[in-house]
């Protein structure tokens, strides 16, 4: 069953998402410098109380919340590998954010990363909305997503107390944020369409389908939390360039394979466009590492 899609929706609202989203992050490390110089370190119990009574953070984690808000309705429109690559226009918001708080004008290598990141971005995005298509989510793909799911947390815990003796070296905390917020995604888009296709057959029976839904809600509950503390703890040990980058590089990169190869949202799609997707997302990531790398500032 193919579900109806509005990618031009879909798109304006992660461009929404992704300007909440650089506001946000910028607002929430503030925040943590200011706690930070009030003496706290650290994300204990003692370090979200202090955070809690910042105000500027409270206002970035708010927007942050309504950037989240804004993208998963915005996978009700169009499809998971339309929607999340549009994320990385964030990063291009935040060297602009960047120049305006600091007074300083941006040099003509951003400018050129800028150029690349848009162009790679309208490729990409402009071939998925043609080609790609929204299906209603088996029992199976379900089960394997929450596998996958299952496998990663596994493995992220770890490999954390594998390296707490060594030391965890600050981008694991910026790219594991971005790992589990592809699963909010991908979860998040699986249970929207599952919901469209309970509401079209009146399905609201407690039933196996819809316990795996439930299920599914449990999956964005678990991988949320983890993402928010993630992105939280990168924020002390990294600038709000690096974590957006981090972000805009690694949630986007989890869902689209994610969307692929398990939701199936390519299901037919001409062999050519898989190349544009390689060579676009390709050019997108290095203007990513690009911005990330020009704009970052001493800490």
């Amino acid at each position: 069953m193919e579900l109806s899609s509005f990618p031009i929706i879909g798109i304006a609202l992660a461009v929404l998402s992704a300007a909440l989203l650089t506001v946000g992050n910028h607002l929430q490390s503030v925040g943590v410098e200011r706690a930070r110089g009030a003496g706290t370190s650290g994300l204990g119990a003692a370090g979200f109380w202090a955070l809690a009574r910042t105000p500027v953070w409270l206002l970035g984690s708010v927007l942050f919340g309504m950037a989240i808000l804004a993208q998963l309705v915005a996978l009700a429109f169009a499809p998971l590998i339309v929607v999340q690559p549009v994320g990385v226009i964030a990063l291009v918001f935040a060297s602009a954010l960047t120049a305006v708080v600091t007074r300083r004008r941006p040099s003509s290598a951003e400018i050129v990363a800028i150029l690349v990141a848009v162009a790679s971005l309208a490729a990409f995005v402009g071939v998925a909305a043609a080609v790609s298509v929204q299906t209603t989510i088996t029992d199976r793909e379900l089960i394997l997503i929450l596998i996958i799911l299952l496998v990663v947390l596994a493995a992220t815990f770890a490999a954390l107390a594998w390296l707490r003796r060594r030391g965890i070296p600050p981008v694991a905390y910026v790219v594991l944020g971005g790992l589990f917020a592809g699963f909010v995604a991908t979860l998040g888009k699986t249970v929207i369409l599952r919901v469209q296709t309970a509401w079209a057959s009146q399905d609201f029976g407690i039933d196996d389908t819809n316990l795996l839904t439930i299920a599914c809600l449990v999956g964005i509950a678990v991988a949320g939390a983890l993402s928010i503390y993630f992105v939280q703890t990168a924020h002390t040990v990294s600038n709000p360039q690096t974590v957006v980058a981090g972000l805009t590089i690694v949630d986007p990169f989890i869902a689209v394979i994610l969307g692929i190869t398990v939701l199936g949202e390519a299901v037919g799609a001409p062999l050519w466009s898989f190349g544009v997707f390689a060579v676009a997302g390709a050019g997108a990531m290095w203007a990513v590492w690009r911005l990330a790398s020009i704009t970052q500032p001493s800490r």
